[in-house]
């Protein structure tokens, strides 16, 4: 009964989390048709309400919104804007770390979560997976005597808390898993190994060995 009810709970508690998880980022999305005058609104022109429509309102509006702002003159709008806002004391702080740390995860060219890294942490012995944020620190670079690197080691199972840290490049090995699989291994606190192609290889070089 046991291994059954534990079989069961395998298939429905997944399925069961990510339709809850769904119908709510659906659910928040078809609040913005509010926004929309309400004469407009959907569900007063069709006579029925019609889940989802709010995620395709929402992908319309960022894709238009980066039609605009990609030519020359919505970059000066964008440019005048983040000047006013700059003038705001708390949301000038807000503002420019979201946009930064947007920058430096979403940019084809950025090097932020692109390597998952193995480093010993806390202390020697003791091993943690990390995730390369940037090999570029200005002044905490010029200020060492070793080529460091900045990591983020996350929480299990919330990887959206951690630490970040200055390691030197040449105490870190880099892993061959993607970063969505090391994201995998850390939320499910360790369970979700992520399978490596090299595991065949090694069990052989140990039997062989014995």
């Amino acid at each position: 009964m046991r291994k059954y009810l534990i079989a069961g709970l395998l298939v429905w508690m997944p399925l069961g989390i990510t339709f809850l998880v769904i119908r709510a980022i659906v659910g928040l999305l078809d609040r913005t048709l509010l926004l929309l005058p309400q004469a407009y609104q959907p569900d007063n022109l069709l006579g029925v309400h019609i889940p989802g429509l709010g995620v395709v309102l929402a992908v319309l509006l960022v894709l238009a919104t980066g039609m605009i702002v990609a030519n020359f003159l919505g970059k000066r709008m964008v440019i005048a804007w983040e000047h006013f806002l700059a003038r705001i004391p708390l949301v000038r702080t807000l503002y420019a770390g979201i946009k930064q740390i947007m920058e430096a995860v979403l940019a084809t060219d950025a090097k932020s979560f692109r390597k998952v890294l193995l480093i010993e942490y806390p202390r020697k012995g003791l091993w943690s997976v990390a995730f390369m944020t940037s090999d570029k620190l200005g002044e905490v670079q010029a200020k060492t005597e070793r080529k460091v690197i900045s990591v983020f080691i996350p929480t299990t199972p919330n990887p959206t808390s951690g630490f970040v840290i200055m390691v030197p490049e040449d105490d870190v090995i880099e892993l061959e898993m993607p970063v969505e699989d090391g994201l995998k291994m850390i939320i499910s606190l360790g369970v979700a190994v992520p399978e490596w192609q090299k595991d065949e290889l090694v069990a052989e070089t140990v039997s062989e060995e014995k």
